[in-house]
């Protein structure tokens, strides 16, 4: 029985030792132990040692954008603006063209007053110019000075705006050389604008009369050649 006590006692005296070294292991940092742990998971998955951390890398680059954002809430209404002016607009037709043409061949007409020949146009607008030619041979001869006139009419009147539209051919004698047999026919032309005429059919004539303070002489028109009559409507 002694010799049991004794084997107990040696036993005791061995082991107690032991178990007063592991005491400081389990008071170690938290923080060391889960330092170790971590190398242990890592080694036991690897099969190395995590190796110390690198230095920080640089920034990446710039990301491409987003989605556009949905449309925000509409705002309020502005207050009210002041009471503007009513003006009136006048829609205007694009211009077309609008001309006539009246020609006679030889004409020869031998008056020395009166109308020759007339050429009816149809005007589209009130505000619009008259554009009128005349051209054909003309003649005049005498015994002594004379002058004879050619000139443009509008429905029996004479253009005034701004001005009649004529042509004149004034003879003289001039010395016993030059007698009453010069027979002289020369194509020739009267020419003008003509304003301030309504619209609707107008009546164009050419004419032939005396200049002021001067004889008539023996005149001629469209001699042996064509004569014409051109209306055009211009706008202002």
């Amino acid at each position: 029985m002694e010799t049991l006590v004794a084997r107990l006692l040696i036993i005791l005296w061995l082991v107690i030792p032991f178990c007063v070294t592991e005491e400081p292991e389990k008071t170690e940092k938290p923080k060391q132990r889960h330092a170790r742990q971590r190398d242990a998971e890592f080694t036991e998955k690897y099969g190395c040692l995590q190796a110390p951390p690198g230095s920080q890398g640089r920034d990446g680059n710039p990301g491409v954008n987003g989605i556009p954002g949905t449309p925000g809430i509409p705002g309020r209404d502005g207050p009210r603006g002041e009471k503007g002016e009513c003006m009136s607009e006048r829609y205007e037709e694009p211009w077309r063209p609008n001309y006539k043409q009246c020609a006679w061949n030889s004409l020869n007409y031998g008056i020395d007053l009166g109308k020759i020949a007339d050429c009816t146009f149809t005007k589209l607008r009130p505000d619009s110019a008259l554009r009128v030619l005349f051209t054909g041979s003309l003649r005049l001869k005498c015994k002594m000075a004379c002058c004879q006139r050619w000139y443009f009419t509008f429905n029996g009147a004479e253009c005034t705006g701004p001005l009649p539209i004529e042509s004149i051919i004034y003879l003289d004698q001039g010395s016993p050389e030059l007698n009453s047999t010069i027979n002289i026919h020369r194509t020739s032309s009267v020419e003008g604008l003509c304003e301030g005429i309504h619209s609707g059919l107008v009546d164009v004539g050419i004419w032939v009369g005396t200049c002021a303070d001067y004889p008539r002489g023996d005149a001629s028109t469209g001699w042996n050649s064509i004569s014409r009559v051109i209306i055009e409507e211009l706008p202002k």
